[in-house]
């Protein structure tokens, strides 16, 4: 007769991990209480706030597909432009467009900063269309072509709305380029 003791430690082990396997399954279907999936916490008070101004967001959307002439200055354009680049810019640029945003530390160069307003291809309207549209080759700027051409141009109002280095537009060589632009 043969000695069995060679491989008694697995066994105990098994028949301890199908033992305790067992009773878990046990305690989940019978006892444990379950999951309420429909519940949906309240969302923090921070949540509620506009993440590139730090204000209260407005009650309701800004409506642009009425704008006849969205590179001319209108504050329903800052605000819809202001929903766009968070959505899309503030992941490299920063919440408030500081080139500070979380996506962007591991970048080089680093993002732009649009409050300073240095400007790479122009800080004029039409200089940022082009940036937001074709991005910066060479650069970690992308380009954001696909995005259709008023939330564009709510871009670039967004953005002439927080830089302090504003370039003087020529509204006819604007309103020229922007009949064209695609």
């Amino acid at each position: 007769m043969q000695n069995d003791s060679y491989n008694r430690g697995g066994f105990i082990a098994f028949v301890f991990s199908m033992a305790f396997s067992c009773l878990f399954f046990v305690y989940v279907t019978f006892l444990h209480p379950g999951i309420n999936l429909k519940e949906v916490p309240e969302p923090p008070p921070e949540a509620e706030q506009n993440v590139a101004g730090g204000a209260a967001a407005p009650a309701a959307d800004v409506d642009v597909s009425g704008v006849a002439k969205p590179w001319e200055d209108s504050p329903d354009m800052v605000a819809h432009g202001a929903k766009v680049f968070a959505t899309n810019c503030a992941v490299c640029h920063g919440p408030k467009g500081m080139g500070d945003g979380p996506g962007g530390a591991s970048l080089n160069p680093k993002p732009r900063n649009m409050v300073e307003g240095k400007w790479t291809k122009g800080g004029d309207s039409i200089g940022i269309f082009n940036t937001v549209s074709h991005g910066i080759p060479g650069t970690s700027m992308a380009p954001f072509g696909h995005l259709e051409v008023v939330d564009r141009w709510a871009l670039v109002q967004f953005v002439h709305s927080i830089t302090q280095n504003r370039v003087k537009d020529n509204p006819a060589k604007v309103e020229a380029f922007a009949k064209t632009a695609k």
